[in-house]
């Protein structure tokens, strides 16, 4: 599920895209800002079918090793636990699962992504995870989730040739697989025997959020002047030409959000943008956009520019 910050984060995607290629036409910028975020549901999908894959693999393995003309008696007799995953069964018998694969067109079809699947699973014998499950002595639900989670954590999310897929697909998409990967343990982690087997939405409140994203990335272009000039007041022992490109949009976007926003407090906003900057600028950006996002803060007040709705939204 989408939480404010990645929506700021696609904000940022998109201005930083629009200021490099100075493309006005707002429509198109919005319908690519809102489709990088249903991209990342698609993310979460391929990623949630990860498991019935290796599960199919595993089965076929299996089969094949069945008809070797000496095989051994694990061979003959193999060990099922995996194959039989509760887990993994409820994700393979989830509707919703396989209606979003289906209407998303997002699947593991082809050679490629079984031959992918192939070394993953060689990978994940040889784990120290899979040993454990695999050999304990214990069954049931809980053994089976604990398992998936554990599975996924450290063998899954992290095996090489996924992450290649991914980037392949998408240049963004490397910046979203962590929050994608915090879904699929969210939803693994809620599953209960003969309950609860719900895959996640996208948003928590659509509209809401898609509001936000919409009027972010509009009002920060219709401010984008008077944002620029208040920086550079502010930044007077700078030429604002040499100030790095994505510091500038951080502190254009929080100036807007600031002003735009009466129901988000003011510390929130300017939080959130230094914790962006950690990830999207310079090493030293953070304390510099800290600065000046907290010079910009007294101005907007004082010239009675920053108004919260709601008891304690000042600060």
């Amino acid at each position: 599920m989408l939480n404010r910050r990645h929506l700021r984060i696609k904000v940022l995607q998109a201005l930083y895209s629009y200021y490099q290629t100075n493309d006005d036409n707002f429509n198109n910028l919005k319908k690519e800002t809102l489709s990088g975020l249903e991209r990342i549901y698609d993310l979460y999908v391929y990623l949630l079918l990860t498991f019935s894959e290796l599960k199919s693999v595993s089965e076929y393995r299996i089969s094949e090793n069945k008809k070797k003309i000496r095989p051994s008696d694990e061979e003959l007799d193999p060990n099922f636990k995996f194959v039989k995953s509760k887990v993994i069964e409820l994700l393979e018998n989830n509707v919703n699962l396989r209606t979003a694969s289906e209407n998303r067109k997002v699947n593991w079809v082809g050679d490629e992504s079984q031959e992918m699947f192939r070394k993953m699973l060689i990978h994940i014998r040889e784990s120290e995870v899979f040993d454990l499950y695999m050999n304990n002595g214990e069954a049931g639900f809980e053994e089976d989730k604990a398992f998936a989670i554990g599975l996924f954590k450290t063998e899954i999310a992290n095996f090489p040739a996924l992450y290649n897929f991914f980037e392949e697909k998408s240049i963004h998409w490397l910046d979203d697989i962590d929050l994608a990967c915090a879904m699929v343990i969210k939803t693994i982690k809620a599953f209960e025997e003969g309950g609860n087997c719900d895959i996640l939405s996208l948003y928590k409140d659509k509209e809401d959020e898609i509001y936000f994203v919409n009027q972010l990335l509009q009002k920060t272009i219709v401010m984008d002047k008077e944002s620029e000039e208040m920086i550079d007041e502010l930044t007077s022992n700078w030429e604002l030409d040499r100030i790095a490109k994505m510091d500038v949009i951080l502190m254009k976007m929080a100036i807007t959000e600031l002003q735009v926003f009466s129901n988000i407090p003011t510390k929130v906003t300017l939080n959130e943008y230094i914790e962006i900057s950690k990830f999207y600028s310079t090493p030293k950006s953070n304390g510099f956009i800290n600065g000046v996002l907290d010079k910009a803060i007294g101005r907007l007040d004082k010239e009675g520019k920053i108004n919260k709705a709601g008891r304690g939204l000042q600060k």
